[in-house]
């Protein structure tokens, strides 16, 4: 999914480069006075976008306003949707695990992230632990956040990490390699008291 998003995002922003850069050159092209196509709708320096006579034009067409303003909610709704897509990270809804006999089974990609966060919080020193699959089903990635106590060793949290709960997870699902990226954060504290 991010990859056909970031696919999707560079042809929308090409095109929409270009058309700006084609457009806006004609029109910087026309009130310079140099010659443009005889198609242009703008060919010289006192010319408007829209005249009287055409922003006129449909006024007291019944199905004008209506129309304009579909039109309208619709790149509306479009660009929202655009918007939030470019936030929303997609996580993984299944992983395919080989079975060994030449079948495959699914399984959730919830429930293996909600097992790779009971082995990461079960880690010495590690408060709590949130992951998150993504990529493809046949070749997921990982992104791991752990919250370390005060006391613990993001070095030894790592090292347990990796041949504990990213272990576990490649051993069930058969995978031969899990990335993964991993955050480490401290836990705030209060200082303690001493009596």
């Amino acid at each position: 999914m991010t990859v056909v998003l970031r696919r999707v995002n560079r042809v929308l922003l090409a095109l929409a480069g270009l058309l700006l850069l084609v457009v806006g050159g004609a029109v910087l092209a026309a009130a310079l006075g140099s010659s443009v196509p005889s198609w242009w709708p703008w060919s010289g320096r006192s010319d408007v976008l829209l005249s009287t006579a055409d922003r006129q034009r449909w006024r007291d067409e019944g199905w004008w306003w209506p129309a304009v303003i579909a039109a309208l909610g619709i790149v509306v709704l479009l660009a929202l949707w655009w918007l939030v897509a470019q936030f929303r990270r997609a996580r993984l809804a299944e992983v395919l695990v080989d079975t060994g006999d030449g079948e495959a089974a699914l399984v959730r990609g919830r429930a293996l992230e909600d097992v790779m966060e009971a082995d990461a919080t079960a880690q010495e020193g590690v408060a709590r632990a949130k992951v998150a699959l993504t990529g493809r089903r046949a070749a997921p990635r990982s992104r791991v956040a752990l919250h370390l106590e005060p006391y613990a060793a993001p070095g030894d949290a790592l090292t347990a990490l990796s041949s504990e709960a990213l272990a576990h997870a490649r051993t069930s699902t058969g995978l031969p390699a899990l990335p993964t990226e991993a955050r480490l954060r401290a836990v705030k504290h209060r200082a303690r008291r001493v009596t």
